[in-house]
């Protein structure tokens, strides 16, 4: 160690960039992620390797510091997010997805979000519009927490058939985000309105 800063091997030593997020943070590779043992390793990881440890060290070991970094912010990001998760984990299993372009084929699903979606539009007619946006988020919020219990089953043991059923649930929750957004954006202009 020179200056108080760690040397290049034992940086390496503590976080090797080869590594999959889940083995970076010291967890299973699961959908399920233990929330305070996430947070508790990210605090770890960002004590060793925040640049400012790296002020004196040289270039090369200031650079590794920000990618480390970088990329520890990114993990953490990553497995805290149900979403971003199952689609990580999809891609740790060799299914690749277009988010852009894929999109459920399941009518029913797709019904109740255009009703939902409809509700949302008509929501400032409403007697009380920021309790009926409210209303949405509430049911959109139980379907996205519906879906994650679905997900979860899917990574337990997964085969080809639950990685593509693990994919549609994907595309169901990408949507229903999407919804959740909309939703909040709604409730944020209603509050201006009434401030």
């Amino acid at each position: 160690m020179r200056d108080g800063c760690p040397t290049v091997a034992v940086f390496f030593d503590m976080l090797d960039f080869s590594k999959n997020y889940f083995e970076l943070f010291g967890l299973p590779v699961s959908y399920i992620v233990d929330a305070n043992a996430l947070s508790d390793r990210y605090r770890d990881l960002q004590r060793i390797v925040h640049p400012d440890r790296f002020a004196n060290a040289t270039d090369q070991e200031r650079r590794l510091s920000v990618q480390g970094a970088a990329l520890i912010n990114e993990a953490l990001e990553t497995l805290k997010d149900p979403i971003a998760r199952g689609s990580y984990l999809l891609t740790l299993h060799g299914v690749e997805m277009d988010a852009q372009n894929e999109s459920t084929q399941d009518m029913g699903f797709l019904m109740q979000q255009m009703e939902l979606r409809e509700q949302l539009e008509e929501v400032r007619r409403q007697d009380d519009p920021y309790e009926a946006v409210l209303d949405i988020s509430n049911r959109v919020n139980k379907q996205i927490t519906s879906l994650v219990g679905q997900m979860a089953v899917q990574f337990e043991t997964p085969t080809d058939d639950q990685l593509a059923a693990a994919r549609e649930i994907l595309r169901k929750m990408r949507f229903l985000q999407k919804l959740r957004s909309e939703a909040e954006m709604v409730a944020a202009e209603l509050e201006d309105e009434l401030s």
